[in-house]
């Protein structure tokens, strides 16, 4: 009996010599590009807040999350690839660098400078996602509201959606395509702005 337990104890131990090593975690940012073109002259003169952003379910959480072509109702996470901070805040930052550098208003804040704005700009991130199950694509598709703070007037309310193949099939690789899929929302948004 003893000779018995030791042989079954021997085959555990060895058994758990040869696991595989947890993968480690990853992190990632979106670094949005400057524009291709730079205003001559402020579309929105005054100072313009970005509020952060609002999301959903998985979408708001760290976690890079992905659908599949043939089931795009439901959503999954990475265990371990993650946003370096919530993608709410993380879009919304990308968005106000973005405007500052296409000169799109006098000034472009965030709500934590605390000083009183003359218009504000909203957004929800609905997807923020990778596509798999054929090649595989990023899909970015967000809502962008700018609101005039004096009249509370809603001067721009729209939806815009980009899919970008991505060029490989890594995490790493769909952050880049996501990082263009912002670009070109983006670059639309400030061509609406500069629309009457």
């Amino acid at each position: 009996m003893t000779r018995h337990l030791l042989l079954l104890l021997a085959l555990v131990l060895s058994a758990c010599g040869t696991t595989e090593p947890v993968p480690e975690d990853r992190f990632y940012r979106l670094l949005v590009a400057a524009p291709d073109s730079i205003l001559e002259a402020p579309l929105l003169a005054g100072l313009v807040e970005v509020e952060r952003f609002v999301a959903d379910g998985l979408v708001d959480k760290t976690q890079i999350v992905y659908s599949e072509q043939q089931a795009p109702h439901r959503l999954e996470a990475y265990h371990y690839h993650f946003w370096t901070e919530a993608p709410v805040v993380m879009v919304r930052d990308q968005l106000v660098g973005f405007l500052r550098a296409a000169n799109a208003a006098t000034r472009v804040v965030t709500p934590e400078l605390r000083v009183a704005p003359d218009f504000v700009i909203t957004g929800r991130i609905h997807r923020l996602e990778r596509v798999v199950g054929g090649p595989s694509e990023a899909m970015v598709e967000l809502e962008l509201g700018l609101r005039e703070e004096s009249s509370d007037r809603l001067l721009l309310l729209q939806t815009y959606q980009a899919a970008v193949p991505t060029e490989g099939e890594t995490v790493g690789d769909t952050v880049l395509a996501l990082t263009r899929a912002l670009e070109r929302i983006f670059a639309r948004f400030v061509a609406d702005l500069a629309r009457p």
